[in-house]
């Protein structure tokens, strides 16, 4: 009785699928192209799953038999039920079909069909699954369009093709591997006008370095390969208004650790519990805000300093980026309480069309901000000299000295031997915003992901030595070799925020000139000398704060 039920029930929940799926038919017919792609896939979809849980074995033979005798995937099946008179006489013999072998049969007969249900059930999702992520990821490449553009483009003046491979992050496009027919960079700039002419403002193409080569083209440098992605997919979105809102309460929470570091600047000033909560690591209980507020006015000059320099920065990456017709998004800053920031994560706004281009555009940023931290620096230090200036002079443990090999040489030269050789040090508060700032542009030069100096190394070197460069640096960090206390926190928020390469150029081939990477280079070791730093035995030789050695 159970099982007669069950056959009733199906085949009541079949005819009124079959009725709806039938109005849903003429409703798609007055849909537009894309829309009726969309519709009648995740109708076939449906469909297929209402069969193999409420036909059973009907269904999944009728599929078997599909496959057999047209070599095809059940999806022919289900095209076939599009048609209403075909999906009545279907039901009318499901419906016989299962009355008749319930009739003579017992109860014990129907079980296996629904046990054999289970596979093709779970084979149906899956193929579901894949289908979904087709309907909801990157629109792929037109095939005629790679047809077309493939019989136009390419041939014995400009590139053979011998090999066809999916090309982007979910293989939405297309890559062409072949053999290059003359200079690199003028069949780029060739094709490049032939695609506008073919397909017009609707694709990119890339010239990258073929992947997997066997060896270097015979011409001379590496082999080359072009891809094909529509511009909708490969360039970057329009920012957001949730992202700017996120980006003023990141330049908020900047300015507020940027005066924290002003007040912090004057502990020998502060109030002592002040001083215990900030010097304390077992300091759990915040002091009262209200002893901070007359130290405020004293903690401006450096939070105007700190926030300068990294305004200073950010304007160096815009003004390199203004001529070459790149555009960038809002920074957004990083607040942290040592340093007053982190810097701040500017992301690229469109296709960078050269290497040339990324290096110049990475680099403009950190070199402006490092120029305005050398002469704040500068500055500072001469003026802690001076007697004029004792008023304005605030006092640091002389141990801060010690956390960079190239700051602190350079201030044991300037301050002199018994200046530093001592517990605390007076120096202008400008010293300590110099400091900062080189600190903070020295951790953004590092060659390791997205930062600037990642963007420079893969744009100078290419993005194999960009792997090489970013381990190195994750072990020096790991280690503490570079940063000092600092190398764990900074550590984890590029692997947060900033561990992905930047995306290849349009040109991702032809290299920088020389002076590029001699600038590069450069710019790398004295990263490494500024975040290098002083070890006890250098410190008490050359008179580096108080140490004591063993």
């Amino acid at each position: 009785m159970g099982t007669l039920t069950s056959v009733a029930f199906a085949a009541a929940v079949n005819i009124r699928f079959r009725s709806f799926h039938r109005e849903n038919i003429k409703i798609a017919t007055t849909l537009p192209k894309w829309q009726k792609r969309i519709f009648f896939s995740s109708t076939e979809d449906s469909h297929r799953f209402r069969s193999a849980k409420c036909l059973g074995n009907d269904e999944n033979s009728n599929r078997d038999n599909s496959i057999g005798d047209n070599g095809e995937t059940h999806k022919s099946s289900v095209v076939k039920t599009a048609s209403p008179e075909e999906e009545d006489d279907e039901t009318s013999n499901s419906s016989s079909t299962t009355s008749s072998s319930n009739e003579f049969g017992s109860d014990k007969t129907s079980m296996p069909s629904t046990v054999s249900s289970v596979d093709p059930t779970y084979s149906s999702f899956q193929i579901d699954s894949f289908k979904l992520m087709e309907l909801l990821g990157p629109e792929k490449v037109d095939p005629a369009d790679v047809k077309l553009i493939k019989d136009k483009l390419f041939g014995y003046s400009t590139f053979w093709v011998t090999k066809e491979e999916p090309f982007g992050d979910l293989g939405e496009g297309i890559l062409f591997l072949g053999n290059l027919r003359g200079k690199k960079e003028d069949v780029f700039a060739k094709l490049q006008r032939k695609l506008v002419e073919v397909a017009g403002d609707k694709y990119n193409l890339f010239m990258i370095e073929e992947p997997n080569s066997e060896g270097p083209d015979p011409r001379g440098g590496a082999r080359v390969s072009f891809g094909l992605l529509r511009k909708e997919v490969s360039e970057p979105g329009p920012t957001t208004l949730w992202q700017y809102v996120i980006a003023l309460i990141l330049f908020l929470l900047t300015i507020g650790s940027s005066v924290e570091l002003g007040i912090a600047s004057q502990i020998n000033r502060l109030p002592p519990e002040v001083v215990k909560y900030f010097t304390d690591p077992n300091a759990v209980e915040p002091p009262d805000m209200e002893l901070l507020y007359p130290f405020v006015d004293a903690a401006l000059p450096l939070a105007y300093g700190v926030l300068g320099i990294l305004l200073f920065h950010e304007l160096g990456h815009f003004l390199a980026a203004v001529p070459k017709k790149v555009k960038l998004s809002i920074p957004y800053f990083i607040p942290n309480i040592t340093l007053g920031s982190f810097g701040a994560i500017t992301q690229f706004k469109s296709i960078l069309p050269d290497r040339s281009t990324k290096v110049d555009i990475s680099l403009a940023g950190p070199f402006a901000g490092a120029a305005l931290s050398v002469s704040m620096f500068a500055v500072g230090l001469f003026l802690s000299t001076e007697p004029d200036a004792a008023n304005d002079l605030v006092q640091v443990p002389s141990m801060l000295f010690q956390g960079s090999l190239l700051l602190g040489l350079i201030s044991r030269a300037t301050l002199g031997y018994a200046a530093l050789h001592a517990a605390t040090v007076s120096i202008h508060p400008l010293v300590i915003a110099g400091w900062c700032g080189l600190t903070t542009t020295a951790f953004n030069m590092l060659p390791v992901g997205c930062l600037d100096g990642g963007r420079a190394v893969q744009g100078a070197f290419g993005k194999n030595a960009l792997v090489t460069f970013g381990l190195s640096t994750y072990v020096m960090l790991g280690l503490r070799v570079l940063g000092g206390p600092l190398a764990l926190p900074w550590g984890l928020y590029v692997l947060i925020c900033q561990r992905t390469p930047e995306k290849p150029c349009l040109n991702d081939v032809t290299e920088v000139g020389t002076w590029r990477k001699a600038l590069v280079g450069t710019a790398i070791i004295l990263v490494i000398l500024t975040l290098l730093p002083v070890w006890d035995e250098l410190a008490e030789e050359v008179g580096i704060g108080l140490v004591t050695t063993f």
